[in-house]
């Protein structure tokens, strides 16, 4: 009877051995097909980030504004408006604003 239950203890670990080591093997397996993932889509991000930058890039965007025939171009001289800088209002340094009354009522 001692026998018995000491085969069946020892063919069990054996077998329990076996599985473990299956078990390591396969998740080995599985991280590594992981990694390559994450290396391949680390690799593809990269690409489409240097697509991304090539596309946002002036001459780029000339070109697709011609192709797509938008009529977008330069601006011209009559088109700028330009506004005196009036140093007391852009600080907020001389209250002019603040004390206006507004218009048609109390403040």
């Amino acid at each position: 009877m001692k026998v018995v239950l000491l085969c069946l203890l020892i063919g069990g670990s054996a077998i329990g051995f076996v599985w473990q080591k299956g078990q390591i093997n396969r998740l080995g397996n599985q991280i590594a097909d992981l990694e390559k993932k994450v290396e391949q889509t680390k690799a593809d991000n990269k690409s489409l980030a240097d697509k991304v930058a090539f596309l946002k890039s002036p001459v780029m965007i000339d070109r697709r504004v011609k192709e797509l025939n938008l009529g977008l171009g330069p601006e011209q001289p009559l088109q700028v408006v330009r506004l005196p800088d009036q140093p007391g209002r852009a600080t907020g340094g001389s209250g002019e604003l603040a004390e206006r009354p507004l218009r048609g009522g109390t403040p």
